[in-house]
């Protein structure tokens, strides 16, 4: 007779690619899939806001120190936005606060504001952001009705593709580096064009080698995990 003991199992985690629907914020999505899926680990590779949707890059276990990897990969977007108006977030989170001329901008104006806002460039993330000042989220400080001084940072927009057919509204398709807030570029862009923007639509569409057609919506994921449900394929990418 022998003694034999088994080792518990460290759980090798996943790599889960969620196509984040409209109005759900990142935090909320996670724990979503933890509570579907009961992991005990999991977290996010790259905040969405709640007005975007597309590619979210979620880590479950050991998965989860790969998180900073993915973080850190380039980033492609596609989206609208429209000149003419802004709001304080510059999406649809806030009313319109003002309004601004358009009738003078030219299709040599959008290209030279286009070519401005592409390459290295100086960056400031929106008063509406996730970033700490003094040790307090940025958007908590504008929800509350006071300012913030947000430093500005080097980031840089690799691709910047619009598209004027629909003029005021402009579509685009922009791959940047880690940090570049869509926002920020779509506020300069008004700027630049002597008017305002505001973002209608934003959508995730690759995270370096991760692209969103091979995303599961939310769900699909919370679905296919319900109790007895056969239907789930572990979403597990190598390194």
């Amino acid at each position: 007779m022998t003694n034999e003991t088994t080792e518990p199992v460290a759980d090798p985690g996943e790599v889960l690619l969620i196509d984040k629907p409209l109005g759900w914020t990142s935090f909320a999505v996670v724990k979503k899939l933890k509570w579907a899926a009961q992991y005990k680990k999991i977290g996010h590779a790259g905040t969405l806001d709640p007005l975007a949707t597309g590619l979210l890059i979620c880590c479950t276990g050991k998965m989860t120190k790969q998180i900073e990897s993915y973080q850190a990969a380039e980033k492609e977007y596609t989206g609208t936005f429209v000149l003419g108006k802004t709001t304080p977030s510059v999406d649809l989170e806030t009313p319109f606060d003002a309004e601004y001329p358009i009738e003078h901008i030219t299709a040599q104006i959008l290209e030279s504001a286009r070519q401005a806002l592409t390459g290295a460039i100086s960056q400031t993330p929106p008063i509406f952001s996730a970033v700490k000042v003094d040790g307090k989220r940025a958007y908590e400080l504008a929800r509350s009705g006071q300012e913030a001084e947000i430093k500005s940072k080097i980031i840089t927009v690799s691709t910047f593709e619009i598209d004027q057919s629909r003029f005021p509204e402009l579509d685009f398709r922009i791959v940047c580096s880690k940090g570049t807030y869509i926002r920020s570029l779509v506020r300069d862009f008004g700027v630049r064009c002597q008017s305002g923007a505001y973002l209608k639509s934003l959508r995730r569409t690759r995270i370096g080698d991760f692209n969103v057609a091979d995303a599961v919506s939310l769900e699909q994921f919370v679905e296919t995990h319900r109790p007895g449900s056969t239907l789930y394929e572990p979403r597990i990418r190598p390194l």
